[in-house]
């Protein structure tokens, strides 16, 4: 089932949180703070529109890390109502696409829930300060990537995030797959 972004909330202080890796390390969000911000975003193996984005991600946050805006994904999902999101998987997804920043592993959920995420991939940008600058699509992409010279719509908010502290006023809801929750939550 499709999901679609919640809008953007500027502002929005990211909230602390120390989660294990696929590196073997406890990551937390002072940890991961870039000198000119830090990306989190909410992204899971299975989903295809992760799936259509994962080698354009590896090549945004690669050229982000260079602006001084660090990143970090999160798998917040139930892995035991979907297995193929396991942290196993989650380190062969990681190595497959040649990810360059922290994969994390929210179990319990509480991550994803204290930052209103909603679908794989969800996208929340921040600027040094860790205030919300930016909660939108990488670009025009979905279940199947999108032309090769589309506008990069995360990359140039986070380019702008990282020269200014502030994010662009058109802001376009990334769309994915919804967080798969456990049960009863």
């Amino acid at each position: 089932m499709a999901a679609t972004a919640d809008p953007l909330q500027r502002g929005f202080a990211a909230p602390a949180f120390s989660l294990p890796g696929i590196d073997g390390r406890t990551h937390t969000l002072a940890d991961l703070r870039g000198p000119n911000g830090l990306l989190v975003m909410f992204i899971c193996n299975h989903c295809p529109y992760v799936q259509a984005v994962a080698d354009r991600i590896k090549r945004d946050t690669d050229a982000l890390r260079a602006l001084g805006v660090n990143a970090a994904a999160i798998n917040s999902n139930d892995v035991t109502a979907y297995p193929e999101d396991s942290f196993d998987n989650m380190k062969l997804f990681a190595a497959q696409h040649g990810f360059g920043f922290p994969y994390l592993f929210d179990a319990s959920q509480a991550v994803a829930k204290a930052y209103g995420a909603v679908c794989t991939p969800d996208f929340f940008g921040f600027n040094a300060d860790l205030k919300l600058q930016y909660r939108g699509q990488l670009d025009a992409s979905r279940k199947q990537a999108a032309a090769p010279d589309v506008r990069r719509d995360l990359f140039e908010a986070m380019k702008q995030i990282a020269a200014t502290g502030v994010g662009p006023d058109a802001q376009y809801p990334s769309i994915g797959c919804s967080i798969k929750w456990k049960d009863g939550e």
